[in-house]
């Protein structure tokens, strides 16, 4: 089973890596950007067949290692 998993800087913590796209590309001419914030993505294939149990897994990685919890969030999708 595959899940896909994006991890974001909470809303309140500064993204100084975010903010250094946003400017470069602001100065290449795209004018239009409002907003730009980096963040991680993995995608997990894990060794089961229930669903509940599977995202249980991917959860458990995230908190343990995945996700720094003091400053980031993170979604889980199951990929299809």
């Amino acid at each position: 089973m595959k899940f896909s998993v994006t991890v974001t800087l909470k809303k309140d913590v500064l993204d100084p890596q975010g903010k250094v796209v946003e400017n470069t590309l602001k100065n290449m001419g795209m004018t239009d950007l409002k907003s730009i914030r980096q963040g991680k993505h993995f995608e997990i294939e894990v060794n089961e067949n229930n669903i509940t149990e599977a995202e249980k897994k991917v959860d458990d990685m995230c908190k343990k290692l995945l996700v720094n919890l003091i400053i980031e969030d993170y979604k889980i999708n199951k990929i299809l």
